[in-house]
């Protein structure tokens, strides 16, 4: 298939170190957006699949994309498999479902090739020459394409088997291609939380992950849903696999006050990434206001720090530089 890359190596060693620094009480800098960075690079990325598009008319901008985080700082990469669920790839492609799994697979492979080339003229001995992968698993509402990975509003129309029967392909894919760990992000509902927790345990039980909410506007202590924080993070607690809870894809005062509330019910290490504070209109189809770079992104960087995150990076309109700015700042914190 054009586009597919061959497998790579696997990593539950390198989970287990994500495990090991977090327990260390360090900070560990997650990359920015893709699909912002991929822009500057002229891809284009307005189909239904995001992204993931590219994971098959242009993988090596993908390569590109990685290797600039790295190059900024970021230790871990997300793949490129947010919206590369495997019925969404058999919708919107000319695939099938073994090769919808191959490109997923394709989304690890560009990450460690990413990774080896940044290490190939990297000091080993460097505490930032242990980079991690982390498979993006995106909503169902990510599939839906509609917006609702905001709202939760499909929720009541799914079982547990439904979203394990959507998920297990794609983390099944990741997995078998060797991420490090997963990224369970942009998630808008308890209910869909409970089913992949227990598709984790039941499936894939020596698999690390993080889960990553986005939360209600209006009020920070719930899902979109409606579901407290609190109840929430309460689901993961004793879940020895589950290695951090937190917060992506909000603005960056909504994402810190989600921490917060997220602090009160649990000792898990916290991960965020926030949008850059600018907002979609979707009337006029652009972005407006004001963007946190510079030392308004460093405050900000050591507000999360002082709430708990430990696992910081960048979601929607945030690029390298900005995990640059993320790395100093956390550097100088430690």
């Amino acid at each position: 298939m054009d586009g597919t890359v061959t497998q790579g190596g696997g990593g539950k060693g390198r989970a287990v170190a994500l495990s090991r620094l977090l327990a260390g009480g360090k900070g560990v800098v997650l990359d920015g957006a893709l699909a912002t960075y991929l822009e500057t690079l002229g891809a284009d990325i307005s189909s239904a699949l995001w992204s993931a598009s590219l994971l098959q008319t242009n993988p090596s901008l993908i390569q590109q994309t990685h290797a600039a985080y790295f190059t900024h700082g970021a230790r871990i990469a997300t793949t490129a498999s947010y919206q590369a669920s495997l019925p969404g790839l058999t919708k919107h492609l000319p695939t099938t479902p073994s090769d919808a799994a191959s490109l997923v697979r394709t989304s690890v492979v560009l990450a460690q090739k990413a990774r080896d080339e940044y290490l190939s003229s990297a000091d080993p001995t460097a505490e930032d020459s242990e980079l991690l992968i982390a498979g993006s698993v995106g909503p169902y509402g990510a599939y839906l394409a509609d917006g609702s990975e905001y709202t939760g509003a499909y929720s009541p129309t799914l079982t547990a088997s439904q979203y394990q029967l959507f998920h297990r392909g794609r983390i099944a894919a990741l997995v078998d291609a060797g991420a490090d760990l997963l990224a369970i992000e942009t998630i808008p509902s308890f209910s869909e939380a409970h089913a992949l927790l227990h598709l984790l345990q039941t499936d894939f039980p020596a698999v690390q992950a993080w889960f990553a909410f986005t939360l209600s506007p209006a009020d920070p202590a719930r899902l979109p849903d409606g579901t407290p924080v609190a109840d929430v993070v309460a689901l993961f607690e004793g879940c020895a696999n589950v290695v951090a809870v937190g917060v992506n894809c909000v603005a960056p005062e909504l994402a810190l006050a989600g921490l917060r509330e997220m602090r009160k019910g649990t000792g898990k290490p916290l991960v965020v990434y926030a949008n850059s504070g600018e907002r979609w209109d979707a009337r006029k189809r652009d972005w407006e206001g004001e963007r946190a770079e510079g030392g308004e992104l460093a405050a900000w960087v050591r507000e999360a720090w002082e709430v708990g995150a430990r696992i910081i990076g960048g979601c929607c309109r945030t690029g390298p530089e900005d995990m640059a700015v993320v790395a100093e700042t956390l550097r100088k914190m430690r």
